[in-house]
């Protein structure tokens, strides 16, 4: 059986069981966000499959939806939604092929006191068989003034509320 290992969870994961009832990591709730991708035939590199770059995109993507579907944003100007990315790991699994029904499961796993970190899972919609695993760093940030910012209390509200973090989930 192979493992990958992820550094930045620093656990081994099962390629065919990453996000299906947190087996990969009982003490984590399953994603309560997934997004539908849509493969296009320009997301294809010359063997056949998904661009490793694209991979960002979708994560990029189903973090929008997620940002929206919790009311944080409305999909107004970019420079009032307040976060700028600071880091972004992939750990790729398996290949993602044109017409493959895949959708990006998004979670909130850390609130730090200007950043928030993100796990994202990318799988397949009809086996639920993980695809590709990541994480991202975001950093709030005030565009208008071109400087970081603490979290807003409200997207601390709401994020706590949605994924159902503690304050042990919080960084200092």
């Amino acid at each position: 059986m192979e493992f990958i290992w992820h550094v930045s969870m620093g656990i081994s994961l099962e390629p065919n069981n990453i996000s299906r009832g947190g087996e990969y990591n009982p003490a984590m709730p399953d994603f309560r966000f997934y997004h539908p991708i849509e493969v296009r035939y320009g997301d294809l590199d010359p063997q056949g499959h998904v661009n490793n770059a694209r991979y960002l995109t979708y994560f990029e993507q189903a973090r929008v939806a997620y940002i929206r579907h919790l009311g944080l944003w409305n999909g107004g100007s970019f420079k009032d939604f307040g976060v700028i990315l600071a880091e972004a790991k992939l750990t790729f699994l398996a290949p993602v092929v044109f017409g493959q029904p895949i959708r990006a499961g998004v979670r909130v796993t850390k609130l730090g006191n200007k950043s928030l970190t993100m796990e994202y899972i990318l799988e397949d919609d009809e086996s639920g068989k993980g695809l590709c695993s990541g994480s991202a760093v975001l950093v709030a940030y005030n565009y208008h003034r071109a400087e970081t910012i603490p979290v807003p209390e409200t997207w601390r509200a709401a994020l706590r509320a949605f994924e159902g973090l503690d304050e042990n989930t919080e960084n200092p």
